[in-house]
């Protein structure tokens, strides 16, 4: 079979051939169908992120799949149903945070992760998975099934904000998010199309025109460049935010987040920067988030019940916001296109096969 592989850090993505994978008890063979592409993927490819699984010399990419189960292997599964795969799994057998459903919240060296962390990912024609981890959408959703996965790590970071305020009333009616990828406006649909909130906002770094800007302001946001309007600067040319989702892994951005938020403001940190120091006002951060009653959420990766909430979610969300944000599917013959980047792309995915 062929398979979309890199040795990180030291060149491109190219094809390779590899045995196609013969299921072990518990685990269903997995015809792929369609992976996105993401800047984890990105960073993978240029060495920032990522590890070799043991005893390879290249990695086999892509954690965003969809496919259809082509030998359920005495699973639950029957053949011919369109399934997700969940990302991480256990090194050596299991642990604790496996055995209680949450991989999510497993420590670094308590996980792998497919595609990215010391295990080969899906971006190849077919795929193994146990059965734990096979997560089943609905046929009219497969086109956009490599969807699930992302917006499964905003369900995460939603959760673990409302439960920042699980104590008190909180129904966020102002909310932006930092960063204009794909993640980012996956996010902003949501709010706008699924959570209703009333005002919502989108922070980005691009000029008009451009198919993000019109992507967001078509949804009935507002755009706001950070080159004009610097987060720390939003409440007074804009308004105060109830919700600030930070996906840009700009290190500057947390910080200012706190200056952003409204009183009783939670800030959601899903981007992942690089080593970067700078000097802040610790004083004044302390008191904002003492005083005002804010707090900022670390978050990561994401377990089944997200995936499975993320499916009821893009049934949810308008077929020409989704329309919209792919900007890009293309076949094996052309899989270098969807690692393509300028300000012409949104989300990109390769396709293997089609139902």
């Amino acid at each position: 079979m062929k398979a979309i592989a890199v040795e990180p850090g030291a060149g491109d993505p190219t094809v390779i051939e590899k045995p196609i994978p013969e299921p072990a008890a518990g685990e269903a063979l997995v015809r792929t169908l369609r992976v996105g592409v993401d800047g984890t993927d990105h960073e993978v490819i240029r060495g920032a992120h990522g590890e070799l699984p043991d005893g390879s010399d290249r990695l086999v990419l892509g954690h965003e799949a969809v496919g259809v189960v082509e030998d359920p292997n005495g699973t639950n599964f029957e053949e011919g149903d369109v399934v997700v795969p969940t990302v991480r799994r256990p090194p050596n057998g299991t642990n604790e945070f496996f055995e209680r459903g949450e991989p999510d919240m497993a420590p670094e060296g308590a996980y792998l992760e497919r595609g990215i962390v010391g295990e080969h990912g899906f971006m190849a024609e077919y795929f193994t998975s146990p059965a734990e981890t096979l997560v089943s959408i609905p046929r009219d959703l497969e086109p956009l099934g490599f969807l699930v996965e992302p917006i499964s790590i905003t369900e995460k970071a939603l959760e673990h904000a409302q439960a920042a305020r699980s104590t008190v009333h909180w129904e966020p009616e102002s909310a932006i998010v930092l960063g204009n990828g794909s993640l980012g406006l996956v996010t902003l649909a949501m709010f706008e199309k699924v959570l209703e909130i009333d005002r919502t906002y989108c922070l980005g770094k691009r000029d008009r025109p451009d198919p993000s800007i019109e992507l967001i302001e078509d949804l009935g946001a507002t755009y706001v460049d950070s080159r004009e309007t610097p987060v720390s600067e939003i409440p007074d040319v804009h308004e105060p935010m109830d919700l600030v989702y930070e996906a840009t892994g700009y290190a500057r951005h947390p910080f200012e987040t706190v200056e952003a938020l409204a009183p009783n403001g939670v800030g959601a940190l899903v981007g992942v920067p690089d080593d970067w120091s700078f000097e802040i006002d610790g004083g004044k951060l302390h008191r904002e988030l003492v005083l005002h009653n804010k707090a900022l959420v670390g978050t990561v990766n994401s377990h089944r019940g997200h995936f499975e909430a993320a499916v009821d979610t893009l049934s949810s969300v308008p077929e020409w916001v989704t329309d919209d944000l792919v900007t890009g599917v293309y076949d094996l013959e052309n899989f270098d296109r969807a690692f393509e980047q300028d300000e012409s792309v949104i989300k990109t995915a390769v396709e293997f096969d089609t139902l």
